[in-house]
């Protein structure tokens, strides 16, 4: 029968005694809107796997210990919800994780051509390197290099002339090649553009002159392709053990992969299956819209996890990156890239009508629709396909989800809220590049409304937030805090009005993160009756002082009552 008391609640059904674990002293942030009591809990008792009781400590051990019972003081730790990644590619962290690192501080120090010209000749003789068909380095951002500009072929070949090089821009949506990546590429004197990419040039006359290296967006996807599918098996392999244990390293018990090709959704249901019990974490997959379109029974979408993953639906790609300027905007850019003309405003990367086709092929089947739209002129064109798909085929509660969002307009919050779009924000994106918007990108204006989160708590929208890794690394406390503070890099605060407190931000990745997932009965909150992922943080953060949350730990990270990460163990962010 359930136990319920004035000192706390238990899961009804499950009878009291010879639980599992038992967390006591220290705070405990259920992230729920109505408390257990008239103050916050003292305990939180788990038996397998679930959260069988939230309340008083006297009570719980009273109840709930046995002789084998695990007694957990936190020691004034904090324990809250374990994280969820509401928007990133898993299987890329774990190949960021896998080349050379081409990042700025604080993640990296590649801060000049040459330096970046060194981590790539040190990745060609490393042990990966070596079984590498390409020179690869991921990272590099050219608003934090010296030169403020991108890699060339030229300087490229400096690595090396005999084997194709690719550095990857922090983005993930350009990417600079030496000459010999342009030959096998095909990219030469005279290759046009194609649809929805651009390959740079060294000059403008003839048309379509000789490639300077750098590619932006459909351009550059080819590149990124052949080099990693260059790269040895074995070291393939390893992308998505890495990328899990990345991700457990920062607190996340639920994690994504954005974009999987429907080949690698099925590599990665058979990976699953040959861990001993399963992923350690959770995994929601979702297929490039392109592919799952073409060939939609391929997809076999689920709500259930089998070895803790599943195929929840697709992801459209529909601009680039703001910090590229490559994204699609209403107004043209403060300064244009190069080559380009004054009213240069970025451009899409498919046509209305393949937009509408996608979403509505999406809601016909019953998938869940993510859109990558960066720029504001991005995001009209899908809520106009997404107003036109449910004109067609009627309202539903689909949670469609505008990922990233950078420049959405206040009136464009109004259309998610109407339609039930969901608006998940790159928050990170003040730190990094929040000066470069502001110099170069959006300027001070659209610049400090960039990842609105004010309007749309303004609005009642349940938004989240998430890190897009390998675009940035799955930190957590990096989420939390910039949502807060709106801290650049240079110490300015972008934006104060559109800054949030701290447990909105704590909630971004939790309850309203489980919500966009379809799992908030499972997940999200520390509530009875829900799975036991939990995460151990040094210190509360809707207590510290605002400017000292970029400081948080992650101590452990447990799933399912199981501890899959320990930073006295396993250190601080393993590879």
């Amino acid at each position: 029968m359930a136990v319920k008391t004035a000192a706390g609640r238990a899961a009804p059904g499950v009878v009291p005694g010879h639980a599992d674990v038992i967390f006591f002293g220290g705070p405990i942030v259920t992230v729920t809107d109505t408390p257990v009591n008239a103050g916050s809990p003292e305990a939180v008792v788990v038996k397998a796997g679930r959260i069988v009781f939230v309340g008083d400590r006297s009570r719980a051990l009273a109840d709930w210990r046995g002789a084998d019972t695990q007694l957990r003081d936190l020691r004034g730790r904090a324990l809250l919800p374990g994280f969820i990644d509401a928007h990133g590619h898993l299987t890329g962290t774990g190949f960021q994780a896998s080349v050379a690192n081409l990042l700025a501080e604080p993640d990296g120090n590649v801060t000049t051509i040459a330096s970046l010209r060194e981590a790539l000749a040190e990745f060609a003789v490393s042990e990966v390197g070596r079984r590498s068909e390409w020179i690869i380095g991921f990272g590099y951002d050219d608003s934090m290099l010296a030169e403020t500009r991108h890699p060339t072929r030229d300087e490229l070949d400096l690595v090396s002339t005999d084997r194709p090089v690719l550095a990857i821009h922090q983005s993930f949506h350009l990417g600079a090649v030496n000459s010999r990546g342009l030959e096998l590429l095909g990219y030469g004197a005279g290759t046009p553009n194609p649809a929805g990419g651009v390959i740079r040039r060294q000059d403008t006359a003839p048309q379509y002159g000789t490639p300077d290296g750098v590619l932006e967006e459909n351009a550059f996807n080819p590149a990124a392709a052949r080099a990693i599918a260059g790269m040895h098996a074995d070291d393939q392999a390893q992308f998505l053990p890495r990328g899990l244990r990345k991700a457990a390293s920062f607190g996340f018990t639920t994690v994504q992969e954005g974009a999987a090709t429907l080949d690698q959704l099925a590599a990665m249901r058979k990976a699953a299956t040959e861990f001993p019990a399963g992923l350690p974490i959770d995994l929601v997959v979702y297929v490039k819209a392109d592919e799952a379109v073409q060939d939609p029974d391929r997809l076999q979408e689920a709500q259930e996890y089998s070895a803790g993953l599943r195929a929840a639906g697709i992801k459209m790609f529909l601009d680039g990156s703001p910090q590229g300027r490559t994204a699609w905007l209403t107004r043209p850019y403060l300064t244009p890239p190069p080559g380009t003309g004054a009213d240069y405003a970025g451009y899409p990367v498919i046509t209305d009508d393949v937009a509408e086709r996608q979403v509505r092929a999406g809601f016909e089947r019953g998938w869940q629709v993510l859109a990558h739209v960066n720029g504001d002129a991005a995001i009209d064109q899908f809520i106009a396909a997404i107003r036109n798909a449910t004109a067609a085929l009627g309202p539903a509660d689909r949670r469609t989800v505008a990922i990233h969002s950078q420049t959405a307009r206040a009136d464009q919050l109004d259309a998610f809220a109407e339609l039930g779009i969901i608006p998940s924000f790159f928050s990170m994106h003040t730190y990094y590049w929040g000066d470069w918007y502001r110099s170069t990108v959006l300027g001070e204006e659209r610049a400090e409304n960039i990842s609105p989160a004010r309007w749309a708590l303004d609005r009642q929208l349940l938004y989240t937030s998430h890190h897009d890794a390998p675009v940035a690394l799955p930190n957590s406390i990096a989420i939390l805090a910039s949502q807060v503070t709106r801290v650049t890099r240079s110490n300015h605060t972008l934006g104060a009005h559109q800054r949030v407190s701290a447990l909105d931000a704590v909630k971004a990745i939790t309850i309203n993160a489980a919500h966009q997932y379809f799992e908030r009965d499972t997940k999200g909150s520390i509530e009875v009756g829900k799975v036991a992922d939990l995460v151990i943080l040094d210190r509360n953060p809707l207590t510290v002082p605002a400017e000292t949350i970029r400081d948080l730990t992650v101590e452990e990270t447990i799933k399912a009552g199981t501890t899959v990460y320990d930073s006295h163990r396993d250190g601080n962010a393993p590879d």
